[in-house]
């Protein structure tokens, strides 16, 4: 299958490009000290033991189309936190995922969990354009970045006072990302190169952290069974989008991932 992930990440340059021409880097800096507050992302989902849930904000996917035809980000996030979200990950993706940067910041009005900035980001630019929206964490997608280009950006990260939700797919990534000494790590049961998933990938991954890292499980969730095998299994927290999404009652299906006697 021809690889998705490539063309995202060759897209997203031409965006970067296109974004420093309006907003300038130091015109973008400048906005900064008026964002809201950082929040503390791992903090929230650490308190929402067993098992932390990031439910995403979500339109559409390259591979399912479009997920949610009354799509309303501020509702459906305000869903999210009135549910049992602990955090909330907003799509700011546009060619691919139809999602915008504008929903990050009409959703931190709205919401107070939070809020991770979910994109393709191989750029300064795009962290700086994340803290100034609001956004307390960002992706970086460790088969987007060589070495130098991943600890760059995390340290840029920490500089913002932002924390940084660093993710894997291919087993010989995740040296490279320990090395980092991160306190979050996303497994990605979702191959972006094929999209197709599988929920025991980050199982089997989760053996080779250790338990002081917060280990999020992401993609391929759609069940109470499904969680409580993660959580019997070392898994702190999960991200789920488009099971939720596509659900007729978005706040129901959330409470019914969540582990039995969790109140909300």
């Amino acid at each position: 299958m021809k690889d998705i992930l490539q063309d995202i990440v060759q897209h997203k340059r031409t965006e970067i490009a296109a974004a420093r021409e309006r907003v300038p880097l130091p015109e973008l800096l400048a906005q900064i000290p008026s964002a809201p507050p950082v929040k503390d992302f791992v903090t929230q989902l650490r308190l929402s033991h067993p098992l932390g849930v990031i439910a995403e904000v979500k339109k559409a996917s390259p591979s399912a189309g479009i997920i949610r035809m009354d799509f309303d980000p501020v509702a459906i996030a305000k869903t999210y936190a009135a549910h049992g979200a602990a955090c909330i990950s907003v799509l700011t993706d546009e060619k691919f995922f139809q999602g915008h940067l504008d929903f990050l910041k009409q959703i931190r009005k709205s919401v107070d969990l939070p809020l991770l900035r979910k994109d393709f980001i191989l750029d300064r630019y795009q962290i700086a354009e994340a803290r100034a929206a609001g956004a307390d964490c960002i992706l970086l997608i460790a088969e987007c970045l060589d070495d130098a280009q991943l600890r760059d950006l995390y340290q840029y990260t920490r500089e913002l006072g932002m924390q940084a939700l660093v993710e894997l797919y291919d087993e010989e990534n995740l040296p490279r990302v320990l090395k980092l000494n991160p306190h979050i790590i996303g497994v990605n049961n979702r191959n972006l190169r094929t999209f197709e998933t599988d929920l025991t990938h980050s199982i089997t991954l989760r053996r080779q952290v250790r338990d002081t890292i917060l280990f999020v499980s992401e993609s391929g969730i759609h069940s109470r069974e499904q969680t409580q095998q993660l959580i019997s299994n070392g898994i702190h927290a999960i991200l789920v989008g488009e099971s939720l999404m596509r659900s007729e009652d978005i706040g129901a299906a959330l409470e019914a991932l969540l582990p039995a006697g969790t109140s909300v």
